[in-house]
Order: C-alpha cells, then sequence, then structure tokens
C-alpha cells in the first residue's frame, strides 16, 4: 500500500517547495525523498526520471503564475481595467526564488516550456494593448518592457534591494506600459 505521503501529488508538492524556495536546481530527488519519507524507489514508482518531475514543477509554475493570473485579469472589464487587474496580481504575487526559472531554463531543460509562458504573457498584455488602441507592433514592445520589468525586478529582489519595497512600482510600471 502506497502511503499518501509518497503519491505523486506529494513528490510534486514537495518539489515545488524547494523550488520556490531555491530554484528548480535545488530540486533533488534523494533530499525529496526525505522530505516526503519515502524512498527513491517511490520516486521512480511515479517518475521515470527528475526531468519529468522538473516538467511536473515547471506545468504547476505556469498554472499558478501565468493561467491563474490571466484568468483573474479576465474577470475585470474594459482592457484597461483588464491590465489593471493584471498589475495587480503581479505585484501581489510573493516573491520566491522561481524568479530563478528564467536564469536555470537552458541548463534545467525547460527552455522550451519558459520561452512558451513568456511568449503567453507577452502576447496576453499585447492583445489588451491593442484593445486599447495601440498598434500591434508598439502594443508588442511594451509588453517586452513590461515583462522585461517584472523578471527585473524579481531578479533584484533575489538581492534584497531595499527599494523593491515601494508599493508604488506597480503603479509606475502600468503607467510606463499605458502611456
Amino acid at each position: 500500500m502506497v502511503k499518501p505521503s509518497t503519491t505523486k501529488q506529494a513528490w510534486v508538492d514537495a518539489a515545488y517547495a524547494v523550488f520556490l524556495r531555491d530554484g528548480l536546481h535545488a530540486v533533488r530527488v534523494e533530499p525529496l525523498a526525505r522530505a516526503v519519507g519515502a524512498t527513491k524507489g517511490s520516486f521512480y514508482w511515479h517518475f521515470a526520471d527528475r526531468p519529468e518531475l522538473v516538467r511536473a514543477v515547471v506545468e504547476r509554475w505556469e498554472a499558478a503564475q501565468t493561467d491563474a493570473v490571466i484568468e483573474l485579469a479576465e474577470t475585470g472589464g474594459t482592457p484597461r481595467e483588464r491590465i489593471e487587474a493584471l498589475f495587480a496580481a503581479v505585484a501581489r504575487m510573493r516573491r520566491d526564488a522561481a524568479a530563478l526559472l528564467y536564469v536555470e531554463a537552458a541548463a534545467e531543460g525547460v527552455g522550451d516550456a519558459v520561452r512558451r509562458v513568456s511568449q503567453r504573457r507577452v502576447d496576453y498584455l499585447a492583445g489588451l494593448l491593442v484593445e486599447l488602441g495601440h498598434a500591434p507592433e508598439e502594443a508588442r514592445r511594451r509588453s517586452l518592457v513590461a515583462l522585461a520589468t517584472v523578471l527585473g525586478l524579481q531578479q533584484l529582489e533575489l538581492v534584497r534591494l531595499e527599494a523593491l519595497e515601494d508599493p508604488g512600482l506597480a503603479r509606475t510600471a502600468l503607467a510606463m506600459v499605458l502611456a
């Protein structure tokens, strides 16, 4: 009989927690086995190898930090209200080591997934900006700058830059994208 702590979901939950705390590079089978109170054999019962677990963690990251945010933004009304909801949701997100994913993506074999998620994020915001009246190419540029700003702020937060505590940063980023 498989203990509840050794289910596939328990492995993904434990790996996702490590990912958020320490980055994807820290997701390792033996420490996770200790954390969930299972053997490496249990891991291999659920996953062919570490890359399969890493893909599951990245899928969860996409669902939590892209799908859920877009769904939340879609509850707004006008394109501007949806953009405001999007920026507010991103500003409220807990900052964690997931910001390392962009740095770790190629080494961890998830570059394609991160590229796909990034493109979805850019396309979503660009679509809203087009609805607001921006030309498609300008909307794409503004979306790229917005994503780069968020990623840059996340990287700076990892080094604990004090200026990032300013709640006005999200408003400023929003104003820059909408200007």
